[in-house]
């Protein structure tokens, strides 16, 4: 699986404690469900605008879901 070493993913774990399926999460955002899975796994670094509405969504801080790893 590739991976972003720095970039700090917290998005499947936050998905999960909010109880909502990836399925319900893209539907909120305006994005596919593989969208939000290549996300979760490391494959897609988000844009900007999708950071900030996947926050909204979640209600948590943008760096809340994502942040630099050693920085």
């Amino acid at each position: 699986m590739p991976d972003h070493p720095e970039l700090a993913n917290r998005l499947k774990e936050i998905r999960s404690e909010a109880g909502l399926t990836q399925a319900e999460l893209a539907q909120r955002v305006g994005v596919s469900r593989k969208t939000i899975n290549t996300v979760e796994n490391g494959v897609f670094v988000p844009s900007t605008i999708l950071a900030l509405k996947l926050s909204a969504a979640l209600d948590r801080p943008v760096e809340k879901l994502f942040a630099l790893r050693n920085p």
